[in-house]
C-alpha cells in the first residue's frame, strides 16, 4: 500500500526561525512562493541577501543579519507614528503610537487644504504587543483613533508624546471605487488601439495627438463606442534614437512630447510666411512615412517634427499664454525640473550608457555641472518645459473632445509598470528606487527562463517615507488626460518579482508593497476624477489579490484566448464581471494571424521555441480546435464555415466577438487590428530587435495601410462594430 504524501507548500518552522529568514520577512521579502502550475519554492540564501542589500540592509554575514534586525526594530520602535498612514472613510480607524510605559499621546489633523480638523481624535489603547526594549527604556503602544467622519483626502496627522513630536501623511480613502453611473448596472464598449500606428494624411509619420483626438470622435459618432484603450503614453527620450517601447518610458509623470501635432499649438497661426513654410517643408519630408505599411519609423519623425516645434516655441506668445506656461511650470515644480534637466542633459552630452563615466552615472541633479549647463542653455531647457506643457494640452483636448461627443469615459490610459533605468525619475531621485535589482517575473507557461523587464522597482520603504507623493501625483495626472487608468501587471501594488544584479529572471524574490495604501489612492484620485481603474491581473496571480481588487472596486481583465481550463474554454457567461474582456492582448497577433498561427511561425523564425516545432503547433492546433467548439457548442459560429476556415476567416474572427459580446464584464474592448484584418503581432515578448516590437503600422488583410479618415467607413470594422453594439 502506497502513503500518500502531500506537497509542501509552506516553509518549516526550522527555517522560518533562521534569522536571515525573519530579516527578510520582517522587510516585506518573500522566501518563498507558489508559481503558475501550484510549484513551491524557497528562496535561495544569496538571492535574498542581494535583495535585502538592493533595499539598503546588510546581510552578508550573521553579524550583518543580527546588527540589520536590531537597527530595523529598534528603527520602527524609536519612531511615535509610522511615516504614512491609512484612514477609511465612514469608518473609524486606529493608528498605533509607540510611547513610553507611562506616556499618554495626543494628536491633531491639519486637512489637506490647510484648515485644522475640528472633529475629535481620541486616544484609544495599544494593540496588546509587549514592551519593546530601546537605549535602556521600554516602549509600550497606543492607539489614535481617526473618527470616521474625516473627509477624504491628503492630511497631515500630528502626534505628540511628552516632547517629541513627529507629524505622518494621512491618507483618507473611500473604501472603494465607486462605479461610473454607466456601470453601475450596465455595460460600456470600445476599442483597444496603438496610438503611433494609426495615421492620418496629416500625421508626421506616427499617430499622434490629435489623431487621437479624430480616432476619439469618429469611435463614437460611427461606432458607438464609449472608449479607447491606448498604448501608455508616457515619457520619451528628448532626442533620437527613441525607445520603441512605450512600456520602458523614462518618466511616468509626464507625457510623451513626441505626439504633439506641431499644427494645433495656438502659436502656429500666427508665425510668420517663412517660418510657416519651413515648418511645412519639414512636414512635407516626413510625409510619404504614412504610407508605409511595413515600419513606423519614430526617428525620423522625431528629428523633423523636433525643428519644427522649435520654430514654433521660439515666436512670440501673447501674455495670456505665457501667463498660463508660467503657472504651469509652477504648479509641476520640482518633477518638471527633473525632467527638464535631464532632457537638456540627455540633448547635450548624448543618451546615457553603462559607461561609469557617462553623465547619468557620473552627475546628479547637485552636481554643478548640471547647474552650469543649466545656466549655459536657458533657452533649450525652456522647450523641454514648454513641450510638456504642449503635450499635456493636447492631451486633454482629445479627451474633453471625446466626452463632448458623448463617450461615458474617452480614453482609458495605461500605466506602465516602472521606468527606465537611467531615466529622469531614477536619476534625479535615486532614493526612490531599489538600487541593484530589476523588476520582472518568475517562470511561467509562456516563459519558462523568467522575464527580466530592466526597470528598477520603486523602494517601498521610500514609498513609506514620503508618503507615497510620487505614486499619488502620477495617479493624479493620469486621471487628469483620461477617464479611466488600466494598470499593468496590477499585481505590482501587492508585490513585484525583485532580481538582484547578476542573477537570472530564475533567481529573484518577491518584495510586498501596502498594497492598501496604494489602492486607497487609487480610490481617491478616481473619485475626484469621475474615473475607471482597471488593473492587468493576468498570469499568476494569488486569490487574496483577486479578492482585494474586488473589494476596492477596481476591475480584472478577462482574455478570451485565456479563459480556459485544462484545455477547455470557458464559456463567456461565466467570465467575471468585474473586468474588462478582450479578444486578445497587445502581446498576441490579432485573431486573423492567431487562427493562422502567426504566433507558431515568429517563435519557430526567431528561434523562441523550448520544445520541437511539431509538439509546439500541435499544442496550437489543440487550442485552436478547443475554441472553434467553445464556440460552435454555444451557438456563435456556425459549424459549416470550418469546411473552408481560411476563406471564412472573418466569419471566425466576427465569432470570437460575438462570444466577447456575450460576458457579463462590466467593460468590453474589441481590437481595431482585429476590425480591419491585421495579422502580426505588436510585439513578441522575449524579442528586442529579433521582431519590429511596437512598430508595426495599422494595415488590413491586404497588407494596405488603413488611413484614419477611412478607418471607421471600413466594411469589416463596420461589420464588427454592429456585433459590439449588440
Amino acid at each position: 500500500m502506497t502513503q500518500k504524501v502531500e506537497t509542501q507548500r509552506v516553509e518549516n518552522e526550522e527555517r522560518l526561525a533562521r534569522p536571515l529568514i525573519r530579516l527578510a520577512r520582517l522587510l516585506g521579502v518573500a522566501t518563498s512562493y507558489i508559481g503558475q502550475t501550484s510549484d513551491y519554492h524557497e528562496i535561495d540564501d544569496d538571492v535574498l541577501v542581494a535583495v535585502l542589500n538592493a533595499l539598503g540592509v546588510d546581510a552578508s554575514s550573521d553579524e550583518a543579519i543580527a546588527t540589520s534586525t536590531k537597527a530595523v526594530l529598534d528603527e520602527r520602535h524609536r519612531r511615535l507614528v509610522n511615516p504614512t498612514v491609512l484612514h477609511t472613510v465612514g469608518k473609524e480607524s486606529s493608528i498605533p503610537v509607540n510611547t513610553g510605559i507611562l506616556e499618554v499621546p495626543s494628536a491633531s489633523i491639519t486637512l489637506e487644504q490647510g484648515k485644522a480638523y475640528e472633529g475629535k481624535v481620541r486616544i484609544g489603547p495599544g494593540d496588546g504587543s509587549q514592551a519593546y526594549s530601546l537605549d535602556g527604556s521600554f516602549v509600550a503602544t497606543a492607539s489614535i483613533l481617526i473618527p470616521a467622519d474625516l473627509p477624504m483626502g491628503y492630511h497631515t496627522l500630528h502626534v505628540a508624546v511628552g516632547e517629541r513630536t513627529q507629524d505622518a501623511t494621512l491618507i483618507s480613502a473611500p473604501e472603494k471605487v465607486r462605479a461610473i453611473k454607466p456601470l453601475e448596472d450596465g455595460q460600456l464598449w470600445g476599442w483597444m488601439a496603438q496610438l503611433y500606428s494609426i495615421r492620418s494624411t496629416k500625421s508626421w509619420g506616427v499617430g499622434d495627438f490629435n489623431d487621437l483626438k479624430a480616432l476619439l470622435i469618429d469611435a463614437k459618432h460611427k461606432t458607438g463606442a464609449d472608449f479607447v484603450l491606448v498604448n501608455p503614453l508616457h515619457a520619451a527620450e528628448p532626442v533620437s534614437p527613441l525607445t520603441p517601447s512605450p512600456y520602458l518610458p523614462v518618466s511616468r509623470s509626464f507625457v510623451n512630447f513626441t505626439y504633439i501635432r506641431p499644427e494645433d499649438i495656438e502659436e502656429y497661426d500666427s508665425l510668420d510666411d517663412k517660418t510657416r513654410a519651413r515648418v511645412e517643408e519639414l512636414r512635407d519630408q516626413v510625409e510619404p512615412l504614412n504610407g508605409d505599411a511595413q515600419l513606423i519609423d519614430r526617428d525620423a519623425m522625431w528629428r523633423a517634427k523636433m525643428r519644427a516645434l522649435w520654430l514654433i516655441f521660439k515666436a512670440e506668445r501673447s501674455a495670456v499664454r505665457q501667463t498660463r506656461f508660467e503657472w504651469f511650470k509652477q504648479d509641476m515644480g520640482d518633477e518638471l525640473e527633473a525632467y527638464a534637466t535631464w532632457c537638456l542633459c540627455y540633448d547635450k552630452w548624448g543618451a546615457p550608457n553603462d559607461n561609469p563615466e557617462n553623465w547619468v552615472h557620473a552627475l546628479n541633479k547637485d552636481s554643478p555641472e548640471v547647474a552650469q549647463i543649466r545656466e549655459q542653455f536657458p533657452d533649450t531647457l525652456d522647450f523641454y518645459r514648454w513641450l510638456e506643457w504642449i503635450a499635456i494640452a493636447q492631451l486633454q483636448e482629445a479627451q474633453r473632445a471625446a466626452r463632448s461627443a458623448g463617450m461615458r469615459i474617452g480614453i482609458m490610459s495605461d500605466m506602465a509598470v516602472g521606468v527606465h533605468p537611467a531615466g529622469s525619475e531614477v536619476w534625479w531621485e535615486p532614493r526612490r528606487f531599489a538600487q541593484g535589482a530589476t523588476v520582472g517575473a518568475p517562470p511561467d507557461y509562456f516563459n519558462q527562463q523568467g522575464q527580466d523587464w530592466s526597470q528598477p522597482p520603486l523602494n517601498p520603504i521610500a514609498l513609506d517615507d514620503t508618503g507615497y507623493k510620487a505614486y499619488r501625483d502620477m495617479v493624479h495626472g493620469m486621471l487628469s488626460q483620461a477617464g479611466a487608468v488600466r494598470i499593468d501587471h496590477i499585481l505590482g501594488l501587492f508585490r513585484l518579482w525583485w532580481i538582484p544584479q547578476g542573477h537570472s529572471a530564475v533567481q529573484g524574490a518577491y518584495v510586498h508593497y501596502d498594497s492598501e495604501i496604494m489602492t486607497g489612492v487609487l480610490a481617491i484620485e478616481a473619485e475626484r476624477a469621475h474615473g475607471v481603474i482597471v488593473g492587468e491581473d493576468l498570469g499568476v496571480v494569488p486569490q487574496a489579490v483577486e479578492d482585494s481588487l474586488e473589494r476596492h472596486g477596481i476591475l480584472g481583465c478577462a482574455v478570451e484566448w485565456f479563459e480556459q481550463r485544462d484545455g477547455v474554454f470557458r464559456a463567456p457567461d461565466a467570465w467575471r464581471r468585474d473586468a474588462l474582456a478582450s479578444v486578445n492582448t497587445h502581446d498576441l497577433p490579432p485573431a486573423a494571424g492567431y487562427l493562422s498561427y502567426e504566433h507558431v511561425d515568429i517563435r519557430q523564425r526567431l528561434g523562441l521555441l523550448t520544445v520541437p516545432l511539431e509538439e509546439f503547433k500541435a499544442q496550437a492546433v489543440q487550442e485552436h480546435n478547443a475554441m472553434l467548439s467553445m464556440l460552435i457548442k454555444n451557438g456563435f459560429l456556425d459549424p459549416a464555415v470550418l469546411g473552408d476556415g481560411q476563406s471564412n476567416e472573418q466569419q471566425i474572427v466576427e465569432a470570437l466577438y460575438r462570444a466577447l459580446r456575450a460576458a457579463p464584464s462590466r467593460l468590453l474592448a474589441a481590437s481595431l487590428a482585429d476590425a480591419v484584418g491585421e495579422r502580426r503581432a505588436q510585439n513578441q515578448p522575449g524579442t528586442d530587435n529579433e521582431y519590429p516590437n511596437w512598430r508595426i503600422p495599422l494595415a488590413d488583410e491586404n497588407g494596405s495601410v488603413v488611413p484614419l479618415e477611412a478607418l471607421f467607413d471600413n466594411p469589416r470594422l463596420q461589420s464588427l462594430a454592429a456585433i459590439m453594439r449588440g
